[in-house]
């Protein structure tokens, strides 16, 4: 695997420094969990419960990590993470800016204890900056980058764009895409470096032209419900049956693609709708067109008319629809698991594909400090006694 010999010492908790972890475990490298002793993660408790107390979220995103627990506010906790961090490739954590400082465990301690180390650190809006000390979630960065401005109807509230944590994802993506980039500077240069990401702006980061559209007129993209600016018709539209499409019209050749299959030819003449400027200018009556055409058809008629005449259309699928599709079942994009606790488990399955070395699911989320004896014991060779000893302290 195109991992395997990296170690990774997970010290975050919840969604996206951990996501970050999670990716580099599937594609081979070890990873190891530091939980609070007798606490945990909190997203083991965030979620739907299982019958044996975690989550469903536990068990998907803490996926072929170890877990081990240790206090380190505890001076010998303190102590024994040094050694481990000497160990590691990597370190991920997720504390506000300031914390691992305070705990002796800042960059510059981490480069006397490990020179080329990698060091990941997620955080509501970065390492410096004036707002560095706020907390954040992922509702507060899709707030915050710009995204939930535009999501919802004209004129109404702003709404939040999909119930998922969106930036959390797409923030331990690139803090992935970070390590992986900070990994191959070491193999190439020799050097350790950190990696700092702002939860707010990988969300900011994919808002298209938004930025350079403002500082070069001035203009303020404003809410447009399932509408896009620069494409028309592009939006979504309900069927005969009550299912919902979503079709996709970039282009004047998409356009006359689709008034061919609509039987409606003339909607592309010179002076009615050939030019994007022209929809785009008759945004509300093209759009009106559309959807009376497409409300004559269920979806299956629908799909079947687009897909022949090569206009891009696809269902807007419910979760129930996806686990019935045939193309994410040749895809597997769905994998089920037996956990030796929960019985079938149904995760997403790896991204992405790889054809050499692909990533694998091995485990899913482990149990708390399930691997003490493993890594203490194994990794950093305490004897019995004093593992024995440091637990009944309630250091681990």
């Amino acid at each position: 695997m195109p991992l395997q010999g990296y170690r990774v010492l997970d010290m975050a908790t919840m969604v996206a420094a951990p996501y970050c972890a999670g990716i580099l475990g599937e594609f081979g490298a070890e990873v190891i969990k530091l939980e609070i002793p007798g606490v945990g993660d909190p997203w083991r408790r965030f979620g739907t419960m299982t019958a044996t107390g975690s989550t469903l979220n536990w068990l998907n995103e803490a996926r072929n990590k170890k877990s081990i627990t240790l206090d380190l506010r505890a001076p010998e906790g303190n102590a024994l993470v040094k050694r481990l961090i000497e160990k590691c490739d990597v370190v991920i954590e997720n504390f506000r800016p300031g914390t691992f400082e305070k705990w002796g465990l800042g960059p510059d301690v981490l480069k006397t204890l490990k020179p080329d180390l990698i060091f990941v650190r997620v955080s509501a809006y970065g390492q410096d900056g004036p707002y560095r000390d706020r907390p954040g979630y992922a509702r507060v960065a899709h707030g915050y980058g710009g995204l939930t401005y535009l999501a919802g109807e004209p004129g109404r509230p702003p709404v939040v764009p999909g119930s998922t944590s969106l930036a959390d994802y797409i923030t331990g993506t690139y803090a992935a895409i970070g390590a992986l980039m900070a990994l191959m500077a070491r193999n190439r240069y020799g050097i350790g470096q950190a990696v700092d990401v702002g939860l707010y702006e990988g969300i900011f980061r994919m808002l298209d032209e938004t930025a350079s559209v403002y500082a070069k007129t001035g203009e303020v993209r404003e809410r447009m419900g399932a509408d896009t600016v620069n494409a028309v018709p592009h939006s979504h539209y309900e069927t005969k049956d009550g299912r919902w499409v979503a079709l996709a019209c970039s282009s004047d050749k998409m356009f006359d693609r689709l008034a061919n299959v609509m039987g409606q030819p003339e909607l592309v003449k010179e002076d009615r709708f050939a030019k994007v400027a022209q929809r785009e200018a008759g945004r509300n009556e093209v759009n009106r067109i559309v959807a009376e055409w497409i409300r004559t058809m269920t979806l299956a008629d629908l799909m079947a008319r687009c897909i022949e005449g090569d206009v891009p259309i696809g269902p807007i699928n419910s979760i129930a629809d996806i686990f019935d599709d045939e193309h994410i079942k040749a895809r597997r994009n769905l994998v089920e698991m037996h956990d030796p606790r929960e019985g079938k488990v149904v995760v997403p399955n790896v991204l992405p594909r790889l054809s050499e070395t692909p990533g694998t699911i091995r485990s899913l989320g482990p149990d708390l400090g399930q691997h003490n004896d493993e890594v203490f014991g194994g990794l950093l060779e305490l004897p019995e006694e004093e593992i024995r000893r440091l637990r009944e302290l309630n250091i681990i």
